[in-house]
């Protein structure tokens, strides 16, 4: 990755053009009756999070929706491993972003003892099996890992911890990642070697310059699916008819009160 991040201008400018072109992407979806599932996984702070608010911020969300699952309930530990994902998986017409997905199993499953090493041993087994029945079956599936280093990492920690507005991004969870970064390490390592297969490979963001991360990933993931701009049936906004004499009843007692106002004055 380049030294120089990127400006806020040309930043700016360059995913706003992106942006248009996640729009045109979702209506050839709709049109098309097509499926994606876009993945998003990578260390803790890495910028995920922000990449796929990026992703998803002019699109429909009744098109367009981001999977984020809590841990796991007593009942669904005991299921098959993948059975509460594939309720998420999309329809026709529909774009499905994971915010950390299966693979919670060969990263922070796998480093805090979550799971047991037959669950592991099997989940590596399967996984590539379970993306190639996707595949096969016409979902559009990718897979991004964001990468950042150790330094950079525990600065957004510190970021997050000193800012009000985001320290609920930061969990005690978070930081044993600070403690256990060479078993990330590895466990990421391991899991590349098993799951990154020819049906769905696994594509590396550098994020150390979060603009960048987001210009990066959005641009690839354009150039990665064949969408075409769809034709859209014109609209015309009628003329309003004539009234036929309603009068708006007196406003309820309970209407929200125009606090507002004061601040036209400052």
């Amino acid at each position: 990755m380049a030294d120089q991040r990127l400006r806020r201008k040309p930043y700016e400018r360059e995913l706003f053009r992106l942006q248009a072109e996640l729009v045109k992407l979702q209506e050839w979806v709709k049109a098309e009756r097509r499926r994606v599932v876009v993945i998003f996984e990578g260390r803790d702070a890495a910028g995920k999070g922000s990449t796929i608010k990026r992703v998803a911020e002019y699109l429909n969300p009744r098109v367009a929706r981001i999977v984020a699952l809590p841990a796991p309930t007593e009942r669904e530990r005991t299921q098959w491993y993948f059975q509460r994902y594939v309720e998420h998986l999309p329809a026709a017409g529909e774009i499905v972003l994971f915010d950390r997905s299966w693979y919670n199993r060969a990263g922070v499953e796998r480093v805090m003892g979550f799971c047991t090493q037959e669950e592991y041993t099997r989940f590596l087994h399967q996984c590539p099996i379970f993306e190639r029945l996707l595949v096969e079956d016409g979902i559009l599936l990718r897979k991004y890992w964001f990468s950042v280093d150790d330094a950079e990492q525990e600065r957004r920690f510190r970021a997050r911890l000193e800012d009000p507005m985001r320290r609920w991004k930061l969990s005690q969870m978070d930081l044993e990642s600070i403690t256990r970064w060479e078993e990330y390490s590895r466990a990421k390592d391991e899991m590349m070697i098993h799951t990154h297969i020819p049906e769905a490979p696994w594509y590396e963001v550098e994020s150390g310059d979060k603009r960048r991360a987001r210009i990066n990933m959005i641009s690839h993931l354009l150039s990665t699916i064949p969408y075409r701009e769809v034709q859209r049936t014109p609209l015309e906004i009628p003329k309003r008819p004539p009234s036929t004499g309603y009068r708006r009843p007196p406003r309820l007692e309970t209407h929200v009160p125009d606090v507002a106002a004061e601040l036209a004055h400052e």
